[in-house]
């Protein structure tokens, strides 16, 4: 006999009617088809009122070829150590039923030491939240509710890696920060949404999300395979109610099999170029600039170069070594100061504007170099690959790793980079310091 739970937060957290229901997760559907297809995403499970435009962003990009999706969510209501998943055959939403993958529920059990639990499902809402958008976006898929208590998130990272085959998708479900006023519930979610996009689990607290389990289990996954999460939107519940005393926090990121900065070049490369252009003509304009419609991934925190070029010769170039602002106000900054405040050249006039190239080059963090000896430092530095910052000081100097197509040789180089920061060209000290990076280039 089929076994089927009935969800409990239908008209509380999203309409109780299938046609109101299906309308308006339509409605919170982003227009534009997104460029990538994740296996793994962070949504949040609020009202839909407040966050269904997060969870919306989060589920276009979830791989809709998935055959079966697993859910991780927090307990709310029932006290847990551990995880628990339940017994049931399927779980009916005003949308219909959607049947659990019982073959897998049976392995977390059997294999990973999962309990069975109707009461902590009974009315969960981090999981119902989840299953609308899962019947909308993936209306063929399967699903594995996974509710966690008191747990440690390696545990999770496990049972990611062994489900992780191409077959299913995998969805974090999580609010932000809770109940700060709005000053530091921004502060605190930005900080969050930087752990969250370094992959770095130490700094995490329980605070940072109500889901901060799954959340770092997804990190620490990440971590492990070399792939990023990338941020799709952060938002709070101010901007619907207007009350900024008592604020909750919304953010999602999707995961993506390699860096940040290469996920920018490959599906927003012409995006960024165009939007450097229009900060400069704003400028040559005497207007602000205030982008609008930009992705996600730019809010992120990044460091940029901005270089103009006409006829093949330098016009202008600004940059940051260290990401110390979101990316898109660094691109906006670095584009306007290399075209009129770069101490080397006349303000950019309208009339070279439009014979003007503009080139950027998006900075990884930079890595301290370890040395005693000038031979060992040379012996670390890879020609056309690394960028170079050295300091002593008040000396600093800077080459990005496009440098190494005029001087292709390491001790050239080196020397020129001593010079451009006012040292002799074989200056060493114990002070000296070299950091090196690497850089994306959009063009």
């Amino acid at each position: 006999m089929e076994t089927v739970l009935k969800v409990t937060q239908a008209g509380v957290f999203y309409p109780s009617d299938k046609d109101e229901l299906s309308v308006m997760i339509d409605a919170l559907t982003p227009d534009e088809e997104p460029p990538y297809k994740s296996k793994a995403i962070i949504v949040p499970h609020a009202g839909y009122v407040y966050s269904g435009d997060l969870i919306a962003r989060g589920y276009s990009v979830l791989d809709s070829e998935a055959e079966t999706v697993f859910v991780f969510a927090p307990s709310h209501y029932v006290r847990l150590y551990g995880c628990v998943i339940p017994s049931a055959d399927a779980i009916e939403t005003p949308l219909g039923k959607i049947f659990l993958n019982k073959k897998i529920i049976d392995e977390l059990h059997q294999n990973f030491g999962l309990e069975y639990s109707s009461e902590a499902f009974s009315r969960e809402h981090a999981v119902e939240t989840q299953l609308p958008f899962i019947q909308k976006f993936l209306p063929n898929a399967s699903v594995v509710p996974i509710i966690y208590g008191c747990e440690n998130y390696e545990n999770i990272s496990k049972i990611i890696a062994r489900y992780d085959n191409g077959a299913n998708a995998f969805v974090i479900s999580s609010d932000l920060s809770h109940f700060y006023p709005a000053r530091e519930n921004i502060r605190t979610d930005t900080f969050t949404a930087s752990l969250i996009e370094s992959n770095e689990t130490a700094n995490f607290e329980a605070d940072n999300a109500c889901g901060a389990v799954g959340i770092c289990a997804l990190m620490n996954y990440a971590k492990e395979k070399g792939i990023s999460l990338i941020r799709l939107g952060l938002s709070n519940s101010a901007k619907v109610t207007g009350d900024t005393s008592s604020v909750v926090g919304y953010g999602s990121w999707f995961m993506f099999d390699g860096e940040k900065n290469e996920f920018i070049k490959k599906y927003y490369s012409k995006s960024v170029i165009e939007l450097c252009r229009k900060a400069i003509s704003a400028g040559l304009h005497k207007s602000s600039f205030i982008p609008q419609n930009y992705p996600g991934v730019l809010e992120e925190s990044g460091a940029c170069f901005v270089t103009l070029t006409a006829g093949g010769r330098l016009r202008g170039c600004i940059g940051s070594v260290i990401a110390h602002r979101p990316l898109i106000v660094d691109l906006i900054k670095n584009a306007y100061s290399a075209a009129f405040s770069d101490p080397r050249f006349n303000p950019l006039s309208p009339d070279e504007f439009y014979g003007v190239d503009v080139e950027v080059s998006l900075l990884s963090y930079p890595e301290k170099l370890q040395f005693n000896s000038e031979e060992e430092l040379m012996a670390q530095i890879v020609p056309r690959r690394d960028g170079i910052i050295i300091r002593d000081g008040n000396h600093q100097g800077v080459f990005l790793p496009c440098v190494w197509e005029q001087l292709p040789d390491k001790t050239e180089f080196m020397q020129a980079l001593k010079q451009k920061a006012g040292l002799d060209k074989s200056y060493f000290s114990e002070t000296f310091t070299v950091f090196r990076f690497s850089a994306v280039e959009l063009v």
